[in-house]
């Protein structure tokens, strides 16, 4: 579904990132795999590669507006195009606004919104110029719903579903699909701050066994395949979209 495409992946070392990437590129996409950690990155490419797949892995604090906006910019000057733009990092910082300072809430700000913005501005003029593209951002089931004890995630998320509205409705026309990829419970440890919140491993499984519909969790595959859906043309007339896959949980 995705043979030739240059897709670039942020925070692509480990769990849904990872596995959605790894997902493209078994579809045929050249992936380029950043994370963080050069390290993780690295590892990705490496299942990448013994998938059969084509990729590269490069460092890159999504923080750093310069570093992401030239991470974009190599991108579309070594390969001459950028078809998929999957902007994944985040953080979870648990507590109810007494608990959360105002750093903390900066810096899920930076994360949840902030790096998704600077990277799809980067990204726009090059999928223009090719004609479009697809840009997936990463928000939550929690953009879609309220969790207790968790202001600073669900405001962030709640803003990034925004964010990727109003960018679809302004570059529709352009080609440029802005889609937000929302996961329910996925077991990786970027479930820590869910964890905290909820005191404890115990009480956090008890949640997804006994709260949510289907009754357990998700695995990284099957939110790679919403990730694979909304990079290919297969989701071609979807833009807009608040792709919500979490086994029930929103109802």
């Amino acid at each position: 579904m995705l043979q030739d495409r240059i897709a670039l992946v942020t925070a692509a070392g480990s769990g849904i990132g990872r596995a959605g990437a790894i997902a493209m590129a078994r579809e045929g996409a050249h992936v380029i795999a950043t994370d963080l950690s050069a390290e993780l990155a690295e590892e990705t490419l490496d299942m990448i590669r013994k998938a059969g797949g084509r990729g590269e892995a490069r460092a890159l604090d999504v923080r750093e507006d310069a570093a992401a906006e030239a991470e974009v910019a190599r991108v579309a000057t070594e390969h001459g195009r950028l078809d998929v733009l999957h902007s994944h990092a985040g953080i979870q910082i648990a507590g109810r606004a007494e608990d959360v300072s105002a750093n903390d809430m900066d810096a899920a700000w930076s994360l949840n919104v902030r790096a998704h913005f600077v990277l799809a501005r980067a990204a726009i003029p090059v999928m223009r110029g090719q004609g479009g593209g697809s840009v997936i951002v990463t928000a939550s089931n929690s953009g879609c719903q309220y969790d207790r004890g968790m202001v600073s995630y669900a405001t962030t998320k709640h803003a990034a579903v925004a964010m990727v509205k109003q960018m679809a409705a302004d570059y529709a026309r352009e080609n440029i699909r802005f889609n937000a990829l929302c996961p329910g419970f996925v077991d990786t440890p970027f479930n820590a701050g869910f964890e905290q919140q909820m005191g404890g491993r115990g009480a956090l499984e008890a949640y997804v066994s006994d709260t949510i519909p289907m009754g357990r969790w998700a695995s990284t595959d099957e939110i790679a395949e919403g990730i694979v859906y909304l990079a290919s043309d297969r989701s071609s007339f979807v833009t807009g979209l608040a792709l919500v896959i979490d086994g029930g949980e929103v109802l």
